[in-house]
């Protein structure tokens, strides 16, 4: 039996605790979850992979359902990959699943939307145990007001204003597909689905959805900053610990979910 197939694509499922990281994509300032899934490859297999990732996450947010592709000779079977890389990745961060899929398979490209959670704790005490995972806001949220906002953002729209200042791509235009904010108790969520998001989009709209739910600004100040289409316009940004990446949907190709 060959041990080496150059054409061998191979999807993995990976979560992580963001925490400690600058962010998903590799760099130099320091570490990243793609350079410790690359290490982690190459301690694996002996070779050097390049990992691609459907949603590119900031510093400190963390991911329950990334979706990262690699090219590799390897023959193991899924399965056995799974638990040889977990052995080699550190504590913060795991496969839970792996997949063959056709060379032609685009993690980015053909992912329909990626979803994601922002955790908040709406409570006047602060809680030591929630302090890595949810955003304390002291203060009592109107859940109604901040959804009628929500149903602003829906459609396709042009997202300069919560698109962070630098920025320098060609089209702030995306398509959010479900925005909404649940409230269970103190706990309070908020979820946003899109095709694909600008940087720092997510925390930016939650930062102005929370100057709403503390009655600071209106609908009617919401749309017009949304409408000025002015980089950084909306905010505040919100921190990066409590926001999570739950979900990158593909319309036939694959169930990837844990």
């Amino acid at each position: 039996m060959s041990f080496f197939n150059s054409n061998r694509k191979v999807v993995l499922i990976v979560e992580y605790d963001g925490g400690r990281y600058y962010g998903f994509q590799w760099q130099p300032a320091g570490p990243t979850i793609q350079a410790e899934l690359e290490n982690a490859i190459n301690r694996l297999t002996g070779e050097q992979r390049r990992v691609i990732a459907a949603s590119r996450t900031d510093a400190g947010v963390h991911a329950r359902c990334q979706v990262v592709s690699f090219w590799t000779a390897s023959q193991l079977p899924p399965m056995v990959m799974v638990k040889a890389l977990n052995h080699y990745l550190p504590d913060d961060i795991a496969v839970n699943k792996a997949y063959d899929v056709e060379e032609t398979f685009d993690v980015r490209r053909q992912a329909a939307s990626r979803e994601y959670e922002y955790s908040i704790v709406n409570c006047a005490i602060r809680s030591p145990l929630d302090r890595d995972r949810k955003y304390l806001v002291v203060n009592e949220l109107n859940i109604d007001m901040m959804n009628k906002a929500c149903d602003v953002l829906r459609g396709q729209r042009d997202f300069a204003s919560f698109c962070a200042a630098f920025f320098n791509g060609k089209s702030t235009v995306r398509t959010v597909n479900e925005a909404k904010v649940n409230r269970e108790g103190i706990d309070v969520v908020f979820t946003i689905n899109a095709n694909s998001f600008l940087p720092h989009q997510v925390r930016n709209t939650i930062g102005l959805l929370i100057r709403v739910g503390l009655g600071k600004i209106g609908i009617e100040e919401f749309v017009q900053i949304m409408d000025a289409k002015k980089l950084g316009l909306a905010g505040p940004t919100a921190p990066a610990y409590a926001l999570c990446l739950t979900k990158i949907n593909y319309p036939t190709i694959l169930e990837l979910t844990r």
